[in-house]
């Protein structure tokens, strides 16, 4: 059987998007290759955008800034020490850039100006910390980047 050049290049052309359909059928089933969204419910989080930003500008003005130390014990949050420390109200959400399935939130409940995250509770590698407290009806945000060890 002879093959004219029209007929081999159809050949070509499906067989190449057997190949191209194959690959993404395969990632597309693959668990390894998960396209998880960064955030869930994305144009609502944006909303609040001005809240957050006041949040921030509020935690910017104050004289003492809250403090996240990286310890052997785990991360320590510090709180300024002028505020009383049963009053501060919020939480505290980590966040792994790597894997959404390991990102937790802390409800801040305090009796000393400091909090302790235990490294039982901490992969190692990159966190994205943000604490949104609250102190007399003002939100304050802070956020920080640590690694884990």
């Amino acid at each position: 059987m002879k093959i004219n050049w029209g007929t081999g290049i159809a050949i070509a052309i499906v067989l190449f998007m057997g190949f191209i359909l194959f690959f993404v059928f395969s990632v597309q089933v693959n668990h390894k290759y998960d396209n998880e969204l960064v955030v869930e419910e994305y144009y609502k989080q944006e909303r609040v955008l001005q809240k957050k930003i006041d949040k921030e500008e509020n935690a910017a003005a104050l004289t003492t800034n809250v403090r996240v130390i990286n310890t052997n014990d785990g991360i320590i949050i510090t709180f300024p020490k002028e505020f009383d420390a049963q009053y501060i109200t919020g939480k505290v959400s980590l966040y792994r850039p790597s894997s959404r399935g390991m990102d937790f939130d802390i409800p801040i409940s305090l009796s000393a100006p400091y909090m302790l995250i235990p490294n039982s509770n901490l992969a190692g590698g990159r966190w994205d910390i943000t604490i949104d407290w609250k102190y007399e009806g003002t939100g304050y945000l802070n956020t920080q980047v640590l690694t884990v060890e």
